[in-house]
C-alpha cells in the first residue's frame, strides 16, 4: 500500500459526495492495512467509511467549501509529468 494519502479534491471546485467517499475509503484503507476487508469485517470497513465521510462533510462545510451530490471526479495519474 502506498505510503501518501492523495488528494481528491481540487481547491477552485466544490467537493462531490463521491469524493468524499472515496477519500474516506482510502483513508480506512491506510489505517486498517487492508484494501478489501474480509466478509467478517466488511461491515465494520463500510460502517468506518461513513462515520469517516461525515466527518469529512461537516469539516468541509465549516471551512466554507461547497459539497455537491455527484461522482468522484478524480482521475489516477491526472497532472503527473509524462
Amino acid at each position: 500500500m502506498c505510503r501518501s494519502i492523495k488528494t481528491l479534491r481540487r481547491p477552485e471546485s466544490a467537493a462531490t459526495t463521491g469524493e468524499i467517499e472515496a477519500a474516506a475509503r482510502q483513508f480506512v484503507r491506510k489505517v486498517s492495512g487492508y484494501r478489501t476487508p474480509s466478509a467478517r469485517n466488511a461491515e465494520a470497513f463500510e460502517a468506518a467509511i461513513a462515520e469517516v465521510s461525515a466527518a469529512s462533510e461537516r469539516l468541509l462545510q465549516a471551512l466554507g467549501v461547497a459539497v455537491e451530490e455527484g461522482p468522484d471526479r478524480w482521475v489516477a495519474g491526472a497532472g503527473r509529468a509524462q
